[in-house]
C-alpha cells in the first residue's frame, strides 16, 4: 500500500498526548504546534480515525511549498498529483486560512487552489468544460503560514470529537477529545473508582468508560474517507474488527457522575445509553459539597463552572471552597480540576501538586492536579 504524509491536528497543549496515541498505534511521529506528523498507508488512515481519542482530525498532506504570488500558488498547486487522490467526479470544496503571509486574502487563495486542481484533473482525465463534482467528497484546505502553503485533504469529515453518542448537551459542553485528554493526564486505571462531580452531559464519565474498556472512540460513527474508492471497504472492515477484538467489555468499572442540575443528570444518562455504556456509569444529582465516599485510591476529574460572568464569581469561588472541604478527607484519592480561575488554589485551600496549561475551546485554563497518597492493599 502507498505511504501518505499524514497529520493529526490537535488543540493547543494536547500535542504530546496525541503523539503518544499515534506512537501507541505503531507509527513514528514528530510534534509541531497543533500538529502531529507521521507517515502511513490507507490502513493507518482508518486506524487513526478509529482510535485517536484526543486528536481533532486526520489529514493527508498533498503538498507543501513557498508561495508569495498568486501565480506561484497556482503553478505549484497544479504541479501536485491530485489525480492520485481525486476521481474525475470528486466533490472538492476548498477551505482556507492565512497567517503572516503575503497572500493574505483567503478567498483568493481558495479560488486559485480550486482553479489549479480543476485544471490538473481536466488535463489528467481529458475533460473539457466543467467537472461534474457529483461523486465522493474530498474536503481540501489551503493553509498559508509565513508564506508557506500547505495543502491537505481531510480524512475524518466531522471532527473526531463527534463520537456519535451525544443525544443531548448543556450550554457549554466540554469536547470529547479534551475530556479524554484530561483522563489520560491522570493516574487512573480501570480497576480504581472514578468520579466527575460536575458531570454536565456526562462527557468525562463516558470517555472514562470508553478508555476503561478500551473501546475505540470512532466505533460508533462514520468517516468521510469511507466513501473514497481507493480506501477499500475491506480496510474499514478489518479496522472495525480489530476494534471489536481489542475492546474489553468484561472489564468491571466503578464510574460515577454527579451534577447539581437534575436535567443534566438525565441527559448524561441518555448519552451513556447511546454510547452503549448505560449499565456501566452511574449518574445522580448532587452538590459537590455533599460528595463523600468510603472507597480508596480513586480519581476525581472535574470541569467545574469558572464564574466568567462577574456576578457568578463569588458563588463559584464559595463552591471551590466547599469542594476543598468535601475532598479534604479523601487522602488516597487523586483530584484533577480544569478551571480558568487563577485564584482556584486559594479558594480550594490547597496548592496543587502540579499545574498544566490547557485550552478549553478558546479559554486559557489550568489543570490543577492533586496527587493522593496511594494506599496499598
Amino acid at each position: 500500500m502507498k505511504k501518505y504524509s499524514l497529520v493529526a491536528t490537535a488543540a493547543m497543549g494536547l500535542e504530546a498526548i496525541v503523539a503518544k496515541e499515534v506512537r501507541d498505534l505503531g507509527y513514528e511521529c514528530t510534534v509541531d504546534n497543533g500538529k502531529v506528523h507521521f507517515k502511513g498507508d490507507e490502513k493507518a488512515i482508518a486506524r487513526c480515525n478509529m482510535w485517536l481519542r484526543t486528536a481533532d482530525r486526520v489529514k493527508i498532506i498533498v503538498g507543501e511549498f513557498r508561495a508569495t504570488t498568486f501565480d506561484e500558488l497556482f503553478e505549484k498547486t497544479k504541479a501536485l498529483n491530485w489525480q492520485d487522490y481525486l476521481p474525475v467526479n470528486a466533490q472538492f470544496p476548498v477551505a482556507g486560512k492565512s497567517v503572516k503571509s503575503k497572500l493574505f486574502s483567503v478567498s483568493d487563495c481558495q479560488a486559485i487552489v480550486k482553479k489549479a486542481i480543476v485544471n490538473k484533473l481536466s488535463t489528467n482525465y481529458n475533460k473539457t468544460g466543467w467537472l461534474e463534482e457529483n461523486g465522493a467528497m474530498f474536503k481540501i484546505e489551503i493553509s498559508m503560514l509565513k508564506d508557506v502553503a500547505t495543502l491537505t485533504i481531510d480524512t475524518s469529515g466531522h471532527g473526531l470529537h463527534r463520537r456519535g453518542y451525544r443525544v443531548g448537551q448543556g450550554e457549554a459542553p466540554i469536547k470529547e477529545t479534551l475530556a479524554a485528554a484530561l483522563i489520560q493526564l491522570t493516574n487512573w486505571t480501570p480497576d480504581r473508582p472514578f468520579a466527575d462531580p460536575f458531570c454536565g452531559s456526562g462527557t468525562i464519565a463516558i470517555e472514562a468508560a470508553l478508555i476503561g474498556q478500551n473501546i475505540a472512540p470512532g466505533f460508533n460513527r462514520e468517516f468521510i474517507s469511507e466513501e473514497w474508492d481507493w480506501m477499500n471497504e475491506k480496510i474499514w472492515d478489518e479496522v472495525r474488527m480489530e476494534a471489536e477484538d481489542l475492546a474489553n467489555y468484561d472489564q468491571p468499572l466503578d464510574i460515577t457522575g454527579t451534577d447539581i442540575d437534575h436535567r443534566m443528570v438525565k441527559i448524561a444518562g441518555e448519552n451513556a445509553f447511546e454510547a452503549g455504556l448505560g449499565e456501566l456509569v452511574t449518574f445522580k444529582q448532587m452538590q459537590v459539597r455533599d460528595f463523600t465516599t468510603m472507597k480508596e485510591n480513586g480519581v476525581i476529574v472535574g470541569n467545574p463552572p469558572y464564574g466568567e460572568r462577574l456576578g457568578d464569581k463569588p458563588s463559584v469561588q464559595k463552591m471551590y471552597q466547599e469542594m476543598g472541604q468535601a475532598f479534604e478527607p479523601l487522602e488516597t484519592w487523586s483530584i484533577y480540576m480544569l478551571t480558568a480561575d487563577e485564584e482556584f488554589e486559594e479558594h480550594y485551600g490547597k496548592k496543587a501538586t502540579k499545574k498544566r496549561k490547557l485550552f478549553n475551546g478558546f479559554i486559557k485554563t489550568d489543570y490543577y492536579q492533586y496527587w493522593g497518597r496511594r494506599k496499598r492493599d
